[in-house]
C-alpha cells in the first residue's frame, strides 16, 4: 500500500515519527492531525525538508471529515493515547512521575474545557469513583475517590499523586497506584473514547476503495470500540482478526510498545 498511496492522512500527528516514516516508504502527502497547536509546531520543526509534503491540520478526531482533508485517502492512521511528547513534557501535567500543575489538556491550558484540576476538585465523590472505574479500570476507585474527596483543592500532579499513594498503598516492584487514576482523568478530560467512536465512520468515509485504515490502541477501551467500528461498518472488511501487538526486540526498545495492539481494515471496492 504504501509505495503508491498518494495521500495518507494521519490522525495523531505528534511530532511526527509516523508521518517521516510514511513519507520516507514513498507516500506523497501525509494530511497531520492534530489537536495539540504545539504538537504541530514540533512536527513542523522535526520534519525539516519532509514538512513541505505535509498538509497540518489543527483538529479533534469527530471534526476531521470529507471537506477537511479535501480528497480521497490511502490510508489513515491513528496511535491512540497520550503522545511520548505530552507525557515527557512536565508542564502538561499527563504524568504521575513528574511535578505539575494537574491540567491533562491534550489542547492545551487555552482550551475551552475542564481540565484534570476542575474534575478532581468539582465532581461529587461518586462521580470520581464511577469516572475513575469506568476509564481506568481501578477497582479501588471508591477509596481513592474518598481520599481525593477529604483532600481537596489538589492543584498538582504530585499532590494527586500523593493522595493516592496514601489511600492505597505501593506494593515494590508493581506498578505505580496512580498509574489507571491518571489515564483515566487524561481520557475524562479529553473525551478520548467519545472521540474515536464519533471518529471512525468519518475515517472510513475518508478511504478511497482499496485504501486502509489503521489504529494502534494501547488499552482495552479503545481496541474494543477498534474492533467493533471495523467490524460493523458494512463498508470495511477487516484485516486482522486477532490484534498485532509488537515484538519482545521492540518491547524491550520502547517499554511504552509493550501495551500496543494494531487493527487494519480495508475499504472494499464496489462490486462491478
Amino acid at each position: 500500500m504504501l509505495g503508491d498511496a498518494e495521500v495518507v492522512v494521519d490522525m495523531t500527528l505528534g511530532a511526527g515519527g509516523h508521518a517521516a516514516a510514511l513519507l520516507r516508504a514513498g507516500v506523497r502527502q501525509v494530511v497531520g492531525v492534530d489537536r495539540d497547536a504545539s504538537a504541530l509546531e514540533l512536527a513542523r520543526a522535526q520534519l525539516g525538508d519532509l514538512a513541505e509534503r505535509v498538509r497540518f491540520v489543527r483538529a479533534r478526531f469527530s471534526e476531521v471529515d470529507e471537506d477537511v482533508v479535501g480528497t480521497e485517502a490511502d490510508g489513515v492512521l491513528f496511535d491512540l493515547g497520550v503522545s511520548s511528547m505530552q507525557l515527557d513534557d512536565a508542564e502538561r501535567g499527563f504524568s504521575f512521575r513528574r511535578d505539575a500543575r494537574l491540567d491533562m489538556r491534550m489542547a492545551g491550558e487555552a482550551a475551552d474545557e475542564p481540565s484534570a484540576r476542575d474534575l478532581v476538585n468539582e465532581l461529587p465523590e461518586g462521580e470520581v469513583a464511577d469516572l475513575l472505574y469506568r476509564y481506568g479500570d481501578e477497582r479501588r476507585s471508591r477509596r481513592i475517590a474518598a481520599a481525593i474527596v477529604r483532600n481537596r483543592p489538589i492543584e498538582t500532579t504530585d499532590q494527586l499523586t500523593g493522595i493516592i499513594v496514601s489511600a492505597v498503598g505501593r506494593r515494590p516492584g508493581g506498578p505505580h497506584p496512580a498509574r489507571r487514576s491518571f489515564q483515566a482523568l487524561r481520557i475524562a478530560v479529553n473525551r478520548e473514547l467519545e472521540e474515536l467512536t464519533a471518529s471512525l465512520p468519518h475515517a472510513a468515509g475518508l478511504l478511497a476503495p482499496g485504501g486502509r485504515v489503521v489504529a494502534i490502541s494501547y488499552h482495552s477501551f479503545e481496541d474494543g470500540i477498534v474492533k467493533r467500528g471495523f467490524r460493523d461498518d458494512p463498508t470495511l472488511q477487516v484485516l486482522t482478526r486477532k490484534p498485532l501487538t509488537a515484538s519482545d526486540v521492540e518491547r524491550a526498545a520502547n517499554p511504552r510498545a509493550r501495551s500496543a495492539k494494531l487493527r487494519a481494515a480495508e475499504k472494499q471496492r464496489a462490486a462491478a
